[in-house]
C-alpha cells in the first residue's frame, strides 16, 4: 500500500498462539511464519498468550515457532494465558524478561533524515492467575522516562488492550488503570500501541496514537465471523498502513490511517 520509493518501516504483530489448546491450528502457524519471513518485517511483535495454561511444554512448543521467524528484531511479552499456575518462571527462563519495562532502540531511514529512531516499550499487564490486566502506578513515571525524546517513533506494547473492542460481548478486561496509561500515552505522544488478549482485531484512533488489537494467529477461538489473523504495518512519512491478515488467504482487509506526527514533522 506503500508508494513506490518511498521509505518504510514494517512491523509484524500477533498475539494469542495459545500452544497446547485443542483448537490451535499448526497449519494456521506454519503459513504465518512464512508468509512474516517472505514479508521481510524490521520488527516482530508477539503481544502475548503463547501458551494456553503457561505448562512448560506450551513454552517450549512456543519458544520452537519464534525461533523459525527470519527478522532481526523480535518483541515477545507474557499474556494472562502465561502466567497461569506460576508459569510466568518459566516464559522468564524460556523467553526473556517479564517483569518492568523493557526498552527497544534501533534506527529507521524513513523520510530526508537518513536516521530516525523508533522506541519500543513493552509492559507487563498481567496479574498471575487472573484474566485482569493493570501496567501499574509503579510503571508510569519509567514509562514517561522511555519516551521522554519528542524525535522518536513512540511504539508502547502491552497484552491486554486499553479501549473496548467491538465483537468481544460484555467488556470484562480493559486494563484496570486504563484511563491512567492513555493518559500518559497523550502526554508523551505515543504513536503507535500493540496489544492482543480478546482475539479480534481493531484499530482505534485515539489523539495522536492509534491502537492496533491483534486476533489469535493460529487457533480457532475465535469470536462471531472473525477469522484468525496477524497485523502488517508500513509506517512510512506521511501515513500508518495496516494490513489484516488471515494466514494462508491471499487478500488481506486493508486499513490506512494519517501520520498526526509524522516523521516528516522531523526533517
Amino acid at each position: 500500500m506503500s508508494d513506490e520509493h518511498e521509505e518504510q518501516f514494517r512491523i509484524i504483530t500477533f498475539s494469542d498462539m495459545h500452544c497446547g489448546d485443542p483448537r490451535f491450528d499448526e497449519d494456521l502457524m506454519n503459513s504465518a511464519i512464512s508468509e512474516i519471513n517472505e514479508a521481510r518485517p524490521d520488527l516482530v511483535v508477539v503481544a502475548g498468550d503463547l501458551t494456553a495454561a503457561g505448562y512448560r511444554n506450551e513454552f517450549i512448543q512456543a519458544k520452537e515457532y519464534l525461533a523459525r521467524l527470519d527478522c532481526p528484531r523480535l518483541v515477545v511479552i507474557a499474556g494472562n494465558h502465561d502466567c497461569r499456575n506460576v508459569s510466568y518462571l518459566h516464559f522468564e527462563q524460556l523467553i526473556g524478561a517479564r517483569h518492568n519495562t523493557a526498552t527497544y532502540d534501533f534506527n529507521v531511514c524513513c523520510g530526508t533524515k537518513p536516521q530516525n529512531q523508533v522506541r519500543i516499550v513493552a509492559s507487563d499487564s498481567n496479574k498471575p492467575d487472573l484474566n485482569d490486566g493493570e501496567v501499574g502506578r509503579g510503571h508510569y513515571a519509567q514509562i514517561k522516562e522511555n519516551f521522554s525524546d519528542p524525535d522518536e517513533f513512540k511504539v508502547f506494547v502491552v497484552h491486554h488492550y486499553l479501549i473496548g473492542v467491538p465483537g468481544t460481548g460484555r467488556e470484562r478486561n480493559i486494563i484496570l488503570d486504563a484511563g491512567d496509561v492513555l493518559s500518559i500515552l497523550r502526554e508523551t505522544e505515543v504513536d503507535l500501541v500493540l496489544c492482543g488478549h480478546k482475539h479480534v482485531p481493531n484499530a482505534w484512533q485515539f489523539g495522536k496514537t492509534l491502537i492496533l488489537n491483534s486476533g489469535t494467529v493460529s487457533t480457532y477461538r475465535t469470536r462471531g465471523f472473525f477469522s484468525p489473523s496477524y497485523n502488517l504495518i508500513d509506517i512510512t512519512p506521511r501515513r500508518v498502513d495496516l494490513s489484516i491478515i488471515t494466514p494462508g488467504r491471499p487478500e488481506p482487509v486493508r486499513a490506512r490511517f494519517p501520520r498526526p506526527k509524522a516523521f516528516s514533522e522531523l526533517s
